[in-house]
């Protein structure tokens, strides 16, 4: 894999997670449990829309063949989306809502941390103003964990639940593959070995403050989704929020 195919994967991965997450988080728009939890909710799936066309538009201009950020994001079928498996997984009750949403910025805080140094110019401008919203997405879901899981029983329960449920797809998360290696040896990507440490530091130190029990580093993980391979779930999600585009392609006016 050479470096300029690699930057293409890379910059797909980032924009396709931070899209479909979005999509689940909008899912909740009317169904949230309480108002102020609902303007919180849309506007981080707002912060990362507009991410995601950040790194869509940046993505378009090297992939050069005619697609725009609006195509690669509503023209692509699931096997081409390379978002993480965690951030497709369905909203369930709140505790899962907030446990994905927790595990997924401890990441994404981290890698766009690292992303504000990258050799890459526009990757590192692009993380820089990123890593403020994701700041604040991390600050919220780590006390909403903590809130629940050091909470009644009966929110302990739920809150310990979804770890258990979620902690299967969080090694993807930190497990490198050929295209990390490569933007990492460039210097435009985090360090593999260093993102693992931080996520594992922080992820673990937050369920242990919230009175819950991590997963263990062995255990068994869903993989695949940088490389195309999803859930049944991603499908349905693509099936909705791509349904305006590919029934009126290329529609300007209304």
């Amino acid at each position: 894999m050479t470096q300029a195919e690699a930057l293409k994967e890379y910059l797909l991965r980032l924009a396709d997670s931070d899209m479909i997450l979005s999509q689940r988080l909008c899912e909740l728009c009317g169904k949230a449990p309480a108002l102020e939890e609902e303007m919180a909710l849309m506007n981080v799936a707002l912060d990362l829309v507009g991410q995601a066309r950040n790194w869509y538009e940046y993505a378009a201009e090297l992939i050069d063949d005619g697609r725009d950020a609006d195509k690669l994001a509503f023209r692509r079928d699931a096997h081409d989306y390379r978002n993480l498996l965690l951030t497709e997984q369905p909203n369930e009750d709140y505790a899962v809502t907030m446990g994905r949403q927790f595990f997924f910025d401890v990441w994404h805080y981290f890698t766009l941390k690292s992303l504000t140094e990258s050799s890459d110019e526009r990757i590192a401008g692009i993380a820089a103003k990123a890593l403020k919203e994701a700041t604040y997405h991390l600050r919220r879901s780590s006390e909403w964990v903590k809130r629940l899981g050091d909470g009644t029983e009966e929110s302990h329960r739920r809150m310990q639940d979804a770890v258990d449920i979620l902690w299967r797809f969080t090694g993807e998360l930190i497990t490198p593959d050929d295209t990390d290696r490569v933007m990492a040896e460039a210097g435009i990507g985090p360090d593999p070995d260093q993102l693992a440490k931080d996520w594992r530091g922080m992820a673990n130190e937050v369920l242990i403050q919230a009175t819950l029990t991590p997963g263990t580093e062995d255990a068994w993980m869903y993989m695949g989704g940088k490389h195309g391979e999803h859930t049944e779930h991603l499908g349905f999600i693509l099936a909705e929020m791509q349904f305006l585009q590919r029934a009126y392609p290329d529609a300007t006016t209304w």
